[in-house]
């Protein structure tokens, strides 16, 4: 960008940011004449990506920041009362511990107000499946969580809610995006004066309650955990977010023992003990299982800071392994389905949905016990649009789940639920401990019925404005000149997703993906992401069921390493 033009966007900017401490942040830089900061700042416009915006908190176009939430707001509440078409409506906004999450969340309450929309607003922070949760439960034609989920702490973010509970899909994140793009004039009040028009209110317990409940609801085995529950010791750590409240209540009003790591315990968007506040990294759980393993715990459970992640570890020697978010789910699977069998509970119509990324073993487990198992793109949102079909359907939805450690058992929640699922881990934990079995023991069951599979995500990192262009120019060279074998195997087949395909009976919409299946039953799948500035893969390999387990590790893992090391010769990176 020329400096002229950064120079005026950034006045432009600072015309129209109210908030005084985000404009002297983009004054500052051009005091300091930091014309690449700037331009990072003002290069493009934050956009909708999985289900809302995402970004850098800071002053500019391509950051969160006051001018941003009230611009998207008005958008979102001018899409809103075209929709009501003069109903009377209403939307609940939630927000977590990052910085400045309180401050967003007051300053889109005051616009919908200002558009004569009924806002909820919790009290304090909340999880992110509580504000799914809340949409149906308040009657809510949308619903708005301020978090980055599990970013780093420089991000923030705002992530937008349909009726159903679900993250906005098509047409209605078009529609918004249409209208936010439209935006001439900001209409917004005062929280005073819109509670005392009535079109104000603040929440908690009315809800909380009802939320606590659902999720002890989720529980298949209510009578274990009554039995059992005192004999599990569990050390959790919500990373500083918003789930400590809310895991802690639901844990120990079943009677199970829960430890909180101390140091992690309070909210702080700074997140000062850890470099990522991700349950997927072994990092961000070091101090719990450091503390697991003081105090001899059962089982090592983490949150992300909006709650809606799950990580977990579990002993092995003197020490803990950690699992998977494929392994997880593939264990949610097994006991959900095997549970409900032997309750007399699975029906033909029984079904759960994964991701196109999510471990093919999923698949197997679920048409072993006949029921139907359904792909959807990457993206909690696209599990929600599902289940929603289902109520016309009449299909039984009883799990939905992504490799990214997001896991949900519910339909009353239409997203990832960490708190529902910190529980249905401490049950299946107990389940097995009554059986002799450890969770890993668990694992390996499973494994020996249906074949060893091995997941191996990585990523490539690309800032800035020269960022967006390369991981455009991997895509399209990976089109143009599509591998004939990755690690040494030959690719059977491809799927490009970018013009929409139909995958197991459902049509999936276009998106930026590459899949490749290998001759041996491997996959290999490529996607940029849709809130971080990089592009993913997504390897995996399996063995079939027979091979003893020890030979079937070495074996998978050396094909797993060959592919990677093959795809990053591939792509010069």
């Amino acid at each position: 960008m020329e400096k002229a033009e950064i120079i005026k966007l950034a006045n432009e900017y600072m015309e129209k940011e109210l908030d005084e401490g985000f404009r002297n942040q983009v004054k500052k830089l051009l005091a300091d004449e930091n014309f690449t900061e700037l331009e990072d700042c003002f290069y493009k416009n934050l956009d909708f990506g999985t289900g809302g915006i995402r970004g850098v908190i800071g002053g500019g176009y391509n950051r969160m920041n006051p001018y941003i939430i009230r611009k998207v707001t008005q958008g979102l509440a001018t899409y809103i009362n075209k929709a009501a078409a003069g109903k009377c409506v209403s939307v609940v906004l939630a927000h977590d511990s990052r910085r400045c999450s309180r401050l967003f969340a007051e300053t889109a309450a005051a616009v919908f107000c200002g558009n004569g929309i009924k806002t909820y607003l919790f009290t304090s922070l909340r999880p992110t499946p509580e504000l799914s949760f809340a949409v149906r439960h308040l009657g809510c034609i949308s619903g708005v969580v301020v978090t980055a989920s599990h970013n780093p702490a420089e991000y923030n973010g705002y992530k937008v809610y349909w009726d159903d509970g679900g993250q906005v899909v098509p047409p209605q994140d078009h529609g918004i995006i249409t209208e936010v793009n439209s935006v001439t004039d900001i209409r917004s009040i005062s929280l005073e004066e819109a509670a005392k028009k009535g079109l104000f209110q603040l929440i908690d317990k009315e809800v909380d309650d009802a939320f606590l409940d659902m999720v002890k609801g989720c529980s298949l085995r209510p009578e274990l955990i009554r039995k059992a529950g005192k004999n599990l010791k569990v050390v959790y750590t919500p990373l500083h977010g918003a789930g400590r409240v809310w895991v802690e209540k639901a844990l120990s009003s079943l009677g199970i023992e829960v430890i909180t790591v101390p140091e992690q315990a309070e909210p702080d968007g700074e997140f000062p003990t850890v470099k990522f506040p991700n349950p997927e990294e072994g990092s961000a759980l070091a101090m719990a299982l450091e503390l697991g393993k003081k105090v001899g715990a059962s089982l090592v459970v983490g949150t992300d800071p909006d709650s809606d992640r799950l990580g977990t570890a579990v002993p092995e020697g003197d020490s803990f392994r950690l699992i998977t978010g494929n392994q997880l789910g593939c264990m949610f699977i097994y006991y959900v389905l095997s549970t409900l069998k032997e309750q007399g509970r699975l029906t033909p119509d029984t079904a759960i949905i994964k991701t196109v990324v999510t471990t093919e073993l999923q698949r197997l487990i679920g048409e072993s016990f006949g029921v139907r198992v359904y792909d959807v793109l990457t993206g909690f949102k696209n599990i929600a649009s599902l289940m929603k079909i289902f109520e016309t359907t009449g299909e039984k939805f009883v799990y939905g789940g992504e490799e990214s450690y997001g896991y949900l058992f519910s339909t009353d929640v239409r997203d990832k639920d960490g708190v529902a699922a910190a529980v249905m881990a401490c049950e299946m934990a107990l389940y097995n401990a009554e059986r002799g079995m450890s969770l890993l023991d668990y694992m390996n069951e499973i494994y020996e019925k249906y074949g060893y599979f091995q997941e191996s995500p990585f990523s490539f990192t690309f800032k800035g404005s020269s960022g967006g262009e390369k991981i455009r120019k991997i895509m399209e060279d990976l089109r143009a000149d599509q591998p004939k074998s990755i690690g040494g195997i030959a690719v059977s087949s491809s799927t490009d997703f970018k013009d929409g395909v139909v995958k197991h009976g459902i049509k999936l919409d276009p998106s930026n993906v590459l899949q490749f299946v290998l001759a041996d039953g491997s996959y290999v799948t490529a996607r940029p992401s849709g809130t971080e500035p990089k592009i993913k893969f997504y390897i995996s390999c399996c063995e079939k069921a027979g091979v003893p387990l020890d030979k079937a590790k070495k074996t998978v893992a050396a094909k797993c390493q060959a592919i990677k090391e093959d795809l990053e010769r591939i792509l010069g990176v």
